[in-house]
């Protein structure tokens, strides 16, 4: 592949619900810009951006891929993104390299959430951006409709640049709103035409609109305007390339991916309408002068970078995509990591065609490329020189919610999954685990159940371990909320030396629940010697580990030891600590022991319409409803706190009722007391596990 200087460099990523169309779109790029002979189908699991095993038995994307169209002298670096919620993520890391968005919206199924959520993406990073209607081949599909639906949602910078010409119901051409010409396709080649009479009414419409477009441009376009003037073609394009780029107009144009029409048009408009890097601004901190760095993809400044994507496939290596920043960057170069704190030799330059990679000698400020095996780099680093060291910031990634307890199936691959996880979570950084170990479980955290699914899938297909998901534990804990006087002898007479301990000691609830136990002692005339002071506190230690009631941490418990007794041969600490032991399990029983349950704090943002529901399941879910407070977007922030253990499944539950529009955020605030039932049932478990256990023995 050439190597393309910044002004020919456009970067667009491909936004849009699951199943609109965005990987035939690619194929169709791809075929016509001559990178294939023919065009894959998803169905046959031969395209070139869902290359992935996963991706091609389940027939839809979960990684970004990066596929260079080399049009008209310039390079696109299309990505083409997920579609489905659960891999947000990937799209977030493709928007932060990206200079515009390409929205595709499906002809028949019309706007739906994950268009909506695109805009809202692009809105966010100030992305201008284009919507591209697929699927026009089909019955019913309607551009019209479209175009009505997103002006009443997004206001009057929706702009048709073309418009469909369709006979005997099937869709044989376009209007070109700019020129006023009409365009049939005759094979692979388009022939002029008339404008249908049904064309020319709505062809006033979208030509007017354009014209305000682009005499608002300046003061002097204004007055021509006015004064009847028409404007060159030239003048227009011009002006609305300055329109494009400052989203103050967002083109809409339509096709058929699978018959290749439209996708011509829509490559030229690319070229023609989308901003180069030159255009567009980025900066970081110069950390030897601590002044702000002005990258601007400037070519002749010092060589600059960003890791936006990592890549680790079990056959061709891991790979880094990066961003190049400013200068110019070239095989065997020497750059220095600013996250890791480490120089590395690049070696070769890549870019990657889906999941093949093609050398290049150099990428210029603007480019998107990729180095392989660079051993410390992780997704989110700056790279630069040592001599100009810049760190960009960070951009925004969802926070996982979702969250299983896993287990290995076999037991001798719990290295191998730690490994192979730790491998995924490169890639993959809405995916973490947690180990909790209070409640002896491994967690996997993922953007929902689907994302869980396909990790463990994963594991099995490209890393051959297997592993289980279930429920995960809550972390409850144990208290006292009474007080409590209890002695306890511990005899035992065994051959030679036997054991006596002997302790008397009093419970009661202590004020601070972040301690698990407060300890002190009151024992006067030497009852119980100094030296087994120590003995009985660790026998404290070991009993809130597991409380007596459920088995779970105990929290809060003071402890005060005032008397017992001695034998100068017999005692010992080992008595004593066994002795402390079994006086806490008999004085915490006694002391109206409860169980505490995790509160968290919720916010649920939803469209108003759906207000309702949400608020009628919280209810449900033992949530108390603190108050609401209106979000950008006509949107509703619910505030709610809720048990922990209520959350499971939430996720899914919040999309079906709101088809995908809601979205929540949660933490942690504080210990309560769980109503009796939640006890009840925690104390019956912990019964049955018992009486299970002592069966097996």
């Amino acid at each position: 592949m050439k190597v393309y200087t910044t002004d020919k460099i456009r970067n667009v990523v491909l936004l849009g619900h699951g199943g609109s169309g965005k990987t035939s779109l690619v194929e169709a790029m791809a075929y016509l810009s001559g990178i294939t002979s023919r065009m894959g189908k998803v169905a046959d699991k031969n395209t070139i951006s869902d290359y992935d095993k996963e991706e091609q038995k389940r027939q839809f994307s979960i990684n970004t891929s990066v596929v260079p169209i080399e049009w008209e002298g310039h390079k696109i670096n299309i990505m083409d993104t997920p579609g489905y919620f659960d891999f947000v993520g990937e799209v977030e890391e493709a928007v932060s390299a990206a200079g515009a968005a390409i929205i595709v919206v499906n002809g028949k199924a019309g706007i739906e959430v994950g268009a909506q959520k695109a805009w809202e993406l692009c809105e966010k990073y100030k992305l201008p951006r284009m919507i591209y209607v697929s699927n026009m081949d089909v019955d019913n599909a309607s551009f019209r409709q479209v175009v009505e639906d997103m002006t009443a949602s997004y206001g009057k910078k929706m702009a048709p640049f073309n418009l469909p010409i369709r006979e005997s119901e099937k869709f044989v051409g376009y209007v070109n709103v700019i020129t006023e010409t009409g365009n049939r396709w005759q094979g692979k080649e388009v022939v002029s035409c008339e404008v249908p009479e049904y064309n020319k009414a709505n062809l006033q419409i979208c030509r007017d609109t354009l014209m305000e477009a682009v005499a608002e441009t300046s003061e002097e376009m204004m007055e021509r305007y006015f004064g009847g003037e028409t404007f060159s073609e030239a003048e227009i394009r011009a002006a609305l390339r300055t329109n494009v780029c400052d989203c103050s107009i967002v083109p809409m144009t339509m096709g058929s991916n699978v018959l290749c029409q439209g996708v011509y048009t829509l490559l030229d408009d690319i070229v023609k309408y989308f901003p180069s890097p030159e255009n567009r601004k980025v900066a970081g901190i110069n950390l030897k002068t601590n002044e702000i760095y002005n990258a601007d993809y400037d070519f002749s400044k010092a060589k600059s970078a960003y890791i936006w994507k990592t890549v680790v496939d079990p056959f061709i290596g891991k790979y880094s995509l990066i961003k190049v920043n400013s200068g110019v960057l070239k095989t065997d170069d020497l750059i220095y990591n600013v996250d890791r704190e480490i120089e590395e030799k690049i070696g070769k330059l890549y870019v990657l065609q889906g999941n093949k990679p093609i050398e290049v000698p150099e990428l210029h400020a603007g480019d998107i490329g990729a180095l392989a095996k660079l051993t410390a780099a992780r997704t989110g680093n700056s790279l630069s020189t040592k001599a100009t060291t810049i760190k960009f910031g960070k951009f925004e990634l969802s926070t996982p919610y979702t969250y299983m307890r896993y287990k290995p199936k076999n037991k001798g691959d719990v290295d191998k999954i730690s490994q192979a996880l730790q491998k995924i979570g490169h890639e993959d950084l809405t995916m973490k685990t947690v180990n909790d170990a209070e409640n002896r479980q491994t967690l996997l955290y993922g953007m929902g159940d689907q994302h869980l699914e396909i990790i463990v899938s994963r594991l099995l297909n490209e890393y051959k371990v297997e592993v289980e998901l279930s429920r995960p534990k809550v972390a409850y804990r144990e208290t006292i909320k009474k007080q409590s006087d209890v002695e306890y002898k511990y005899k035992k007479q065994t051959g030679g030396h036997g054991q006596y301990g002997h302790v008397k000691m009093r419970f009661s609830p202590s004020d601070d629940l972040e301690q698990a136990y407060v300890f002190e002692q009151e024992v006067v005339g030497g009852a119980v010697p100094k030296n087994y002071y120590p003995a009985v506190e660790k026998g404290l230690q070991e009993s809130v580990i597991k409380g007596p009631l459920a088995a779970y941490p105990v929290v809060g418990v003071k402890a005060v030891l005032y008397d017992g007794s001695y034998h100068p041969v017999d005692s010992s600490e080992q008595a004593f600590k066994m002795a402390t032991v079994q006086a806490f399990k008999k004085g915490f029983m006694e002391a109206h022991p409860v169980l505490l349950e995790p509160i968290a704090s919720l916010k649920v943002t939803i469209p108003d319409a759906y207000t309702g529901d949400v608020m009628g399941d919280l209810n449900k879910r033992r949530g108390r409803v603190l108050g609401m407070n209106p979000a950008p977007g006509g949107k509703q922030t619910v505030e709610a706190e809720i048990p922990v253990s209520c959350l499971y499944g939430y996720c899914t539950d919040l999309r079906s009722m709101t088809g995908g529009r809601g979205e929540y955020a949660y933490e942690f605030i504080r210990y309560e007391q769980a109503p009796s039932d939640v006890q009840e049932k925690e104390v019956a478990a912990r019964a049955a596990k018992v009486a299970e256990n002592s069966g097996e023995e």
